[in-house]
């Protein structure tokens, strides 16, 4: 089978996830496919440009998921989660977001998205942007913390309550803002 793009994208996920971000190597992953390092560089330049490859990936599945009809709060959330459940899709996900380099057309697209329900909140441009950085480093410092430092000794139901809780703080001190 010819190498391509999506086969090293999805080759350099299935290692990921086995590994995680500490072990992933661009050696490993030309073994697994059979080739030679410099066979991957034809598709991405740099080890890092393949990390943000899977970023964009990931950035993918959380602007995929529908929001519901509700109000901003209710939006904001499900962007929270889905942006939470993609990165905890793939071992050490939330650093391999931390660590992006150059946001994509996907990375942009999850944050449009967000600015735009803050905008349709009645935020203005620059304080939409604003707020959804504030979301997006809770949301990523929560999940680095989930998938590295322990947090997964507490159940699943346990963690989305811890979650559930930060986000509405984030959401809470966003309502006099908003004017809510």
């Amino acid at each position: 089978m010819p190498l391509d793009r999506s086969i090293v994208l999805e080759a350099a996920l299935a290692q990921l996830d086995e590994v995680g971000l500490d072990e992933f190597s661009t050696r490993k992953l030309a073994a697994a496919l059979g080739v030679r390092v410099g066979a991957l560089y034809w598709h991405y330049p740099s080890k890092q440009a393949l990390l943000d490859a899977i970023a964009e990936r990931i950035a993918a599945d959380a602007t995929a998921v529908p929001l519901p009809d509700g109000d901003w709060a209710e939006r904001l959330a499900a962007i929270a989660r889905a942006h939470r459940d993609a990165m905890l899709a793939h071992t050490d996900g939330a650093r391999v977001i931390a660590c992006m380099s150059a946001p994509g057309p996907m990375a942009h697209a999850f944050f449009e998205r967000l600015v735009t329900v803050l905008r349709e909140a009645g935020l203005d441009a620059d304080t939409a942007a604003s707020a959804g950085d504030v979301l997006t480093s809770y949301v990523n410092g929560f999940t680095v913390e989930e998938q590295a430092r322990g947090l997964r000794r507490q159940s699943r139901a346990e963690r989305d309550q811890l979650f559930g809780f930060g986000v509405a703080v984030v959401i809470g001190g966003l309502r006099p803002v908003v004017g809510d």
